[in-house]
């Protein structure tokens, strides 16, 4: 079987002294429209802005390829 994947990159809002400021509700959003649409999330990691907080969630989706 062959695969085709999909990369999005969602930007953390902010970071205060209680930590980042993630949309959930956006990210929930959209990998829902996308599970719709036959994309299966694999992974999901963050993406170091230094100083211990991060830039940015990316998020990792395939589906198979329709040939």
């Amino acid at each position: 079987m062959k695969w085709e994947y999909q990369t999005v990159k969602l930007n953390v809002l902010a970071w205060n002294w209680g930590g980042i400021n993630f949309d959930a509700d956006k990210a929930q959003d959209f990998t829902n429209q996308l599970g719709a649409e036959g994309w299966e999330l694999v992974s999901a990691f963050a993406v170091n802005a230094g100083a211990g907080y991060s830039k940015e969630v990316v998020f990792v989706f395939k589906r198979p390829l329709s040939e």
